[in-house]
Formats: structure tokens, C-alpha cells, sequence
């Protein structure tokens, strides 16, 4: 886990923020908010947690999309008053007791606390497992350009809300949560062999997605979901979506 922590300052920061990413940036006065930055036509550019720091916002994101980001955030800042600094703080993360000062990860209660500050590292989880346990996806594994955040479970994940006003790629978001039914997106599966995270899934002579994090005998997978049905294959073993 290598992770870049921005600072976003001004008065004008949250309506900023709040203009710009899927979820609603009130959330932060209960506690840490899981959100997106997506592109105009509603795809995945970048996902981050928000954390207030007193007046400022703390933007904690993959250290490899920090660049695009920043260079993003500054694109659509245009005469806001809100400035946008990279920092030296890293993440802590754990599952066990949270120390004094951590946020509790929105995205799922296994997930347990992060904590910013001098010092990075985890507590030795096993994040493979928990992230399969629950269908969670990885930045730069699941989550990736092109795709779309809705197949990537992210209502579910709390890092989406309909409720809220105009964001970028509010548009395409809402009309693939109230009008079209998901043909793909992420789904649980069961791995019978041996199969590593990138081999295509097949259902018979038709290709029906790609394994992706493997933990045991499980894993998550991109799937399209009017081929996944019974028994399936990614390379010499047998895949099927778990009850």
C-alpha cells in the first residue's frame, strides 16, 4: 500500500469537493467520506478517502493517480479559493483496537481504521482475504480506467450518493442506477484449481470475464453477467459464482 496524502485549504474547499466527487461531502462531519473523481462520461478516473483536518481536508489517494489527480483538481479549481498541496503525512491502517486520532474505513466495517500522521504501515492483515470475504475492490486491480463505479460495487461501498446535487459524471451514474439494469461488474466466485488474478473466464465457447484478487478458494471477479451461469473456467480451473 503506497499512498499519497493532499491538503486542500480555503473557504471555498468543501463546496469545491462537493462539486466535483460522488459522494456527499457533509459526511465529513461524521467521519472519514470514500468517493471518486470520474470523467464527464461517468468513468473511473481516481478513487480517495476524504478526512477533515480542522478546516482543511485531507485527500488520501494511490500514490501512482496522486499526479493525474492533482493535476485534475487544479484544472477545475479556476478562481475558487482553495489551494491544494501534496504532504508528508502517511497512512496507518488496521483492524484491531483504532488508536486516538484514527477514522473508521466508510467503506466496510472489516476494513477497521486509518490513521494519518509521521508514520505509514498496517497491523499485518490479511487485506487479500478481507477484500474477497467482501467483494471490495483495489485501486489498479478492480478499479481501473474505462470502467464504471457503479459495476464496482460502489454504492454498496458507500462512495456514491444519489441524494446530492450535480457532480462530474453525475449524469451517466444516475441514469445507469435508474434506468438500465448492470450486465457486468464485480461478482464473488468460487476457484476450484489453479488460476491466477488476470486469466480469462470462460462459459463455454463464450468469454465471460477475468479473475481478478484470489484469496483461498474464492475470489473476485469482472464478470458479464448473462454468461456467468453454472459451471465456468479460467484456465485449468473451474469458476461459479458463490451463493
Amino acid at each position: 500500500m503506497t499512498r499519497s496524502i493532499l491538503r486542500l485549504t480555503g473557504p471555498e474547499t468543501r463546496d469545491f469537493l462537493q462539486g466535483l466527487v460522488t459522494n456527499d461531502i457533509a459526511g465529513l462531519d461524521r467521519g472519514a467520506v470514500y468517493a471518486a473523481l470520474l470523467t464527464p462520461q461517468g468513468k473511473y478516473l481516481a478513487d480517495f478517502f476524504l478526512v477533515a483536518q480542522g478546516e482543511a481536508v485531507l485527500l488520501d489517494v494511490e500514490a501512482t493517480l496522486a499526479p493525474g489527480l492533482l493535476q485534475r483538481l487544479k484544472m477545475y479549481k479556476l478562481r475558487a479559493k482553495v489551494e491544494i498541496e501534496e504532504t508528508d503525512l502517511q497512512v496507518k491502517r488496521g483492524t484491531g483496537p483504532a488508536p486516538e486520532g484514527a477514522v473508521a474505513d466508510p467503506r466496510h466495517d472489516a476494513l477497521g481504521w486509518r490513521l494519518y500522521g509521521a508514520e505509514g504501515g498496517d497491523d499485518g492483515s490479511d487485506w487479500d482475504a478481507i477484500r474477497v470475504a467482501h467483494c471490495i475492490p483495489e485501486t489498479g486491480i478492480e478499479l481501473t480506467p474505462e470502467s464504471y463505479i457503479l459495476e464496482n460495487g460502489f454504492e454498496r461501498l458507500h462512495g456514491v450518493d444519489f441524494r446530492k446535487g450535480c457532480y462530474v459524471g453525475q449524469e451517466v451514474t444516475a441514469r445507469m442506477k435508474h434506468k438500465t439494469e448492470l450486465r457486468k461488474g464485480l461478482a464473488l466466485v468460487t476457484v476450484e484449481g489453479p488460476a491466477e488474478p488476470g486469466t480469462e473466464i470462460t462459459a463455454g465457447e463464450k468469454v465471460a470475464g477475468v479473475l481478478m484478487t484470489r484469496s483461498g478458494d474464492r475470489a473476485i471477479a469482472w464478470l458479464r453477467f448473462d454468461r456467468a451461469e453454472g459451471e465456468m473456467r479460467a484456465g485449468d480451473a473451474t469458476v461459479a459464482k458463490a451463493e
